[in-house]
């Protein structure tokens, strides 16, 4: 880790030699990784204690790590995670809660808050996180970053902790768009299809309508240039049935597996689990088989109401998050509400799986605020083209 760490964002492992190439495609660049990414040469901890006594040291590198020191890009650290990743606060009871870089009053958003904050506070160039419900859309929002959730399956998580397989991403952070997109080229690749360059751009109204009022108005500016650049944004409906049931169906899934991943080990060493985190976990065992099955089949046709909505060049333009991060001094309660509020938008690219990539280009009472393009399954690299155009634009 850094010598000098003033936002937190790292665990406090000791040094350890991580080799990387001496040229590549990002010879000239730092980045961070949550810790649920193996390095060999250090233990993966996943923001529990309990996990962390029984890691050891690893001997392999995560392959999706390896390929980044591969292509020339230094490793200075291991971020701090929400415990077990079950959580979108930022605030682990056993390690702390990083620092924002842009708004040090407000959370980071978790559980890869460690990641956003090293890259908020410019203590690295790039940082690895994971997205299962919203953990990396919801600290780029925080934390005045781009930030990712790729199709699912897109980009390996070998060698990482699971939450929720079949919700589990990995994406990643940059400050600027350029960076952003040197990384995506060595974890993507090419979209196969790509979307075509006119692309037709979606104003989903009801998802609008779940974000702050003084949120959507902080963005009309963004959603106006976005409209010159890419065509005026038609209107549609995104929510299946409702938001309350995409929540639920989404919530069924994510915690049963959630505790088939890790409920054996609670259960076997009763760990203090912290706040939000305990709950979630004890809410996760009760979750039924018949609740699952349902969700299932909603989960499916989701995914092909949502594709049918895309086509091959539809794009969602769509907040990321109801509003700017919560104050820090929030109450429990009140950072609980917010999560619950923000998995209604959130949840649309975990059901479906398709990308989602959020840029950080409005701002409201000193605090960042993001916005995103969500496109069709295997669209991440052209969303990044679009979003490198509504930058230069």
């Amino acid at each position: 880790m850094p010598l000098h760490d003033p936002a937190h964002a790292f665990v406090p492992y000791p040094d350890a030699p991580v080799p990387h190439a001496p040229t590549g495609p990002l010879a000239d660049l730092s980045f961070a990784a949550k810790d649920l990414f193996d390095v060999a040469g250090f233990p993966t901890g996943g923001g529990s204690p309990i996990v962390l006594a029984m890691s050891g040291i690893k001997s392999r590198t995560a392959p999706t790590v390896q390929k980044l020191l591969d292509a020339g890009a230094r490793f200075a650290g291991k971020t701090v995670t929400d415990e077990l990743a079950f959580s979108m606060n930022g605030n682990n009871a056993h390690f702390g809660a990083p620092i924002n870089g842009a708004a040090k009053d407000r959370i980071t958003g978790g559980s890869s808050s460690g990641s956003a904050s090293a890259v908020s506070s410019s203590l690295c160039d790039f940082a690895l996180g994971t997205d299962t419900g919203g953990s990396v859309r919801a600290p780029a929002n925080h934390c005045g970053l781009y930030g990712l959730r790729p199709t699912h399956g897109r980009v390996s998580l070998e060698g990482a902790l699971d939450l929720a397989p079949s919700f589990d991403t990995c994406g990643w952070f940059a400050r600027d768009i350029g960076t952003f997109a040197r990384v995506a080229d060595v974890l993507l690749g090419a979209d196969t299809p790509a979307l075509p360059e006119r692309v037709r751009l979606l104003g989903p109204d009801d998802v609008w309508g779940l974000a702050a009022p003084a949120a959507t108005k902080a963005l009309q500016g963004v959603i106006d240039r976005v409209q010159g650049l890419l065509g005026p944004a038609q209107g549609t409906t995104v929510a299946m049935e409702s938001f309350d049931a995409m929540y639920w169906n989404f919530r069924y899934l994510q915690s049963r597996e959630a505790w088939l991943t890790d409920g054996p080990l609670i259960e076997r060493y009763a760990p203090p689990l912290g706040p939000g985190v305990a709950e979630r976990f004890a809410w996760s065992r009760d979750v039924t088989d018949a609740q699952v099955v349902a969700a299932r089949v909603f989960r499916t046709a989701f995914r092909a109401h949502l594709a049918a909505l895309l086509g091959t060049d539809g794009v969602l333009l769509m907040p990321t998050m109801p509003d700017i991060a919560p104050l820090r001094s929030e109450s429990e309660a009140g950072l609980e509400d917010y999560r619950n509020r923000a998995i209604r938008m959130l949840c649309i690219a975990g059901l479906s799986g398709f990308p989602q990539l959020s840029m950080p280009l409005a701002s409201r009472d000193g605090a960042p605020l993001g916005i995103s393009l969500l496109g069709p399954a295997g669209s991440d690299r052209s969303l990044i083209q679009l979003a490198q155009r509504i930058a230069a634009g």
